[in-house]
């Protein structure tokens, strides 16, 4: 069986773990390697403040106690995403309002984001889908006229960039993932990312329980206490030393994983040449990370066919996710503004063929051809 998916390892994170544990005497948060990976992804991303965090959901949460967002306060974002792109805000009150995405990148339609704005919006949150980037110039026009914070989930942007800056960046806040099932792991994971300088003295607290914890260890006050509410969103050592073997290594992974990604869109252009699939899409000004290498078939009944046939040939491919304007949760607590034109549809459609680190180009090209075959 060709698995959809294996988490990343390149063979040095159990010595990092290791030196957490038995050099370093620090396990819980904010220890030697959580410091090096924050300052690792500094240097690469040039975002003003990064804290890693124990997921990218709760990253999210954290952009969104950050941006203040209360209850009856409106964040727009596309449905095809991930449940923790409106979870984070549901859980302030705020009502998540869903845009159609474009067809081509299956990002939010930057084109139906002014006419979903209201006296009750608060912020947007681009969705950086396969790790291609949104048309940031454009949201971010919006957001400045009509004075609304931006925050990116980058969940599976690491690496990416617009325009030459990295996602991640480019709103008020990003937000990055290190599950099993991204370029990068530390098996449960995220980072926050800080633009605006003003606002890391703050985002540090609310990471620290609430309380003024990081400045005391920095030396800056003689003792910390509860100032604000907050909680626990630091990550233990021992995950950011498994993270950091990786990114002492991310370029090999980004190159082995890119790598794969054209091998497929070399071997499957001739089907999508032929109008039986369509490939990928990076608009000009983007750059990505091969975080995923999707097809699309013609309809729901052909994607479920082709599954089923990839399973036969032991060949694990998958679809993603679901809408959450027609999940009950998403009927419960968020909107549709307008009309869903391509979410359903292209969501319908899609399907992720496997793709990570170590990935042999034999595999590449078997997968190719049993997708060729059943085309045929």
């Amino acid at each position: 069986m060709i698995d959809f998916n294996v988490p990343p390892y390149v063979g040095t994170e159990m010595k990092y773990v290791e030196e957490a544990v038995a050099v370093n005497h620090k396990i819980c948060g904010d220890g030697p390697f959580t410091h090096r990976c924050s300052e690792w992804l500094e240097k690469r991303t040039k975002a003003t403040k990064v804290l890693l965090t124990t997921s990218c959901t709760h990253a999210t949460e954290m952009a969104a106690l950050l941006a203040d967002i209360k209850e009856g306060d409106e964040v727009i974002m596309p449905s095809y995403t991930f449940v923790s792109t409106a979870d984070a805000f549901v859980l302030r009150g705020a009502v998540p309002v869903f845009v159609d995405i474009r067809p081509d990148t299956m990002n939010i339609d930057e084109k139906k984001i002014e006419a979903a704005v209201t006296e009750k919006t608060k912020a947007i949150v681009p969705v950086h889908y396969a790790g291609v980037s949104c048309e940031m110039d454009r949201i971010l026009e919006i957001a400045d006229r009509h004075h609304l914070m931006v925050i990116e989930d980058a969940a599976q942007g690491i690496l990416s960039t617009y325009k030459e800056k990295a996602l991640g960046t480019l709103g008020d806040y990003g937000c990055f993932s290190f599950h099993e099932t991204k370029n990068y792991s530390m098996g449960e994971g995220g980072a926050l990312l800080i633009r605006d300088g003003r606002n890391v003295e703050r985002a540090e607290i609310i990471r620290e329980k609430g309380t003024n914890r990081a400045k005391f260890f920095r030396g800056q006050i003689d003792k910390y206490t509860w100032v604000d509410a907050g909680s626990s969103y630091l990550p233990g050592d021992m995950n950011a030393a498994y993270l950091m073997a990786q990114l002492d290594r991310a370029d090999e992974i980004f190159e082995d994983r890119m790598k794969s990604w054209e091998l497929y869109r070399k071997l499957l252009t001739p089907l999508s040449e032929a109008g039986k699939i369509e490939l990928p899409v990076v608009p000009e000004g983007c750059t990505h990370n091969a975080h995923m290498f999707y097809i699309k078939a013609r309809d729901l009944e052909e994607r479920t066919a082709l599954i089923e046939y990839l399973k036969e040939k032991d060949i694990q491919a998958v679809f993603h996710y679901i809408p959450l304007h027609s999940a009950p949760a998403g009927e419960r607590f968020g909107r549709f503004h307008g009309e869903d034109v391509y979410t359903t549809r292209e969501s319908e459609r899609l399907l992720r063929l496997p793709m990570f680190y170590g990935l042999k180009e034999e595999q590449v090209r078997c997968i190719a051809d049993k997708v060729t075959e059943f085309y045929r």
